[in-house]
């Protein structure tokens, strides 16, 4: 990062399914080049079962393998903890499922020897943070949740054609999204479909700002060719990929210098909304605040993974 030192302002916990989607790993090595968060520990977590992308009974031991590899590609040093979370979703919203990933995020936000604030990076379900809430309810005003998921609100954005319902990701378990919108107090900021959909790489990017730079960029435009060509057997996707993970990184790592802040998206403040058993948002008239994203700085942050990704070499 030249001359100036950067040092980290804040501590990040990141959770997401990396057997699946390959965003989950453009934001993992997006993250890892970024000196202002200090990655307390990554946690590779499930998808829903039988899902296309993994079907396997394994799917958080291979996310976390997964995160491992790149890890590897990049020759990070420093030791950061991969863990990996619930195999399997909650079987309800009262029932916690126990693993090293949820202890882990209770002591991570029960520490009191550091003044950095805590945000857990959600990128998938909510398996883990649900299930830390419901063990250790207390630590919900100790950290804040950064969540990619969740449908449109119908007053703010249409659905997309042909759109999935439930949403992808509150489908991977919706017994945890219904703790953590209709249970907890934990602050969100929620990255609802219709912004996280505007995270659009084009592949023309992917050819000239990624798969030059180092081993990392090869790595990381491999796992995108191949999932394009496999992709291609059933459905024309066009030249542009949706890297919906990657506002997990602009919304901590990318907030402005004075008055920290993702200053440079949009959001508004709604009640949180009651996730009914389906999938879907019901009013709550006793719901508390939440911040929804409407609009995000996708040039900000694309422009600075390049310049990192150019700048790393490896």
């Amino acid at each position: 990062m030249g001359r100036t030192t950067v040092t980290p302002r804040m501590r990040v916990i990141v959770d997401n399914d990396f057997s699946g989607d390959p965003d989950g790993l453009f934001q993992l090595a997006h993250l890892l080049l970024s000196p202002s968060v200090e990655i307390r520990a990554i946690i590779g977590s499930h998808l829903k079962v039988g899902d296309g992308f993994d079907a396997s009974k394994t799917q958080a031991q291979n996310a976390a393998n997964k995160a491992k590899e790149l890890l590897q590609i990049m020759q990070v040093k420093r030791s950061v903890p991969i863990i990996a979370g619930s195999n399997t979703g909650m079987v309800n919203d009262s029932t916690p499922v126990k693993s090293e990933a949820v202890n882990f995020i209770i002591k991570e936000a029960l520490r009191t020897d550091t003044q950095l604030p805590l945000y857990v990076l959600a990128g998938a379900g909510l398996t883990e943070i649900a299930s830390a809430l419901l063990t250790t309810p207390r630590i919900a005003d100790k950290l804040t949740l950064i969540w990619i998921g969740g449908p449109e609100y119908p007053e703010l954005a249409l659905p997309p054609p042909n759109y999935s319902n439930p949403e992808y990701n509150l489908n991977i378990d919706k017994a945890a999204a219904r703790v953590v919108f209709n249970q907890s107090t934990v602050p969100i900021w929620q990255v609802p479909r219709n912004a996280y959909r505007q995270a659009l790489l084009p592949y023309s990017q992917l050819l000239l700002k990624i798969k030059p730079h180092g081993k990392t960029g090869a790595y990381l435009t491999g796992l995108l060719e191949n999932l394009m060509t496999r992709i291609q057997k059933y459905l024309n996707i066009g030249e542009t990929y949706i890297l919906g993970d990657s506002p997990l990184v602009l919304l901590t790592a990318l907030q402005s210098s004075f008055e920290a802040d993702p200053s440079s998206s949009a959001y508004v403040i709604k009640l949180a909304p009651k996730i009914n058993e389906q999938g879907a948002y019901e009013f709550n008239h006793t719901g508390r605040p939440i911040r929804v994203y409407t609009r995000l700085d996708v040039n900000l942050m694309f422009n600075d993974f390049f310049a990192k990704l150019e700048l790393f070499k490896k």
